[in-house]
């Protein structure tokens, strides 16, 4: 399994936080569930942190069967349309966002 994540480090402008969910909940979530091959759509907004954490706001991933099923997403229209309106809820952002790929499976509890 291939994981995608995006991580947004920063804040989100005061006033704009429910704004800012609201649009990736709604606007974001849809177009992340029909990128091609993707399988589970993760949104964590954080909690708590270790004081000497970055400031992170939230992570987003998305599983895929495969680095070409990944690859395959990345050039999908959906993306750009995702991206569109990424940058458009990023003007409520003081940050940056970037993306790291994991390769890996579930850690199995043995008793």
């Amino acid at each position: 399994m291939i994981t995608r994540t995006a991580i947004f480090e920063g804040r989100i402008k005061p006033g704009c936080e429910q704004r800012f969910f609201a649009g990736i909940e709604q606007r974001l979530a849809p177009l992340w569930r029909r990128f091609p091959h993707a399988r589970n759509v993760r949104l964590l907004k954080v909690a708590t942190a270790d004081a000497d954490a970055p400031p992170i706001v939230m992570i987003q991933q998305i599983d895929y069967p495969s680095r070409a099923a990944l690859e395959e997403a990345i050039a999908s229209p959906v993306r750009a349309e995702a991206r569109a309106v990424t940058l458009e809820l990023m003007e409520m952002f003081e940050g940056r966002f970037y993306h790291v790929v994991s390769e890996g499976n579930a850690v199995e509890h043995s008793a």
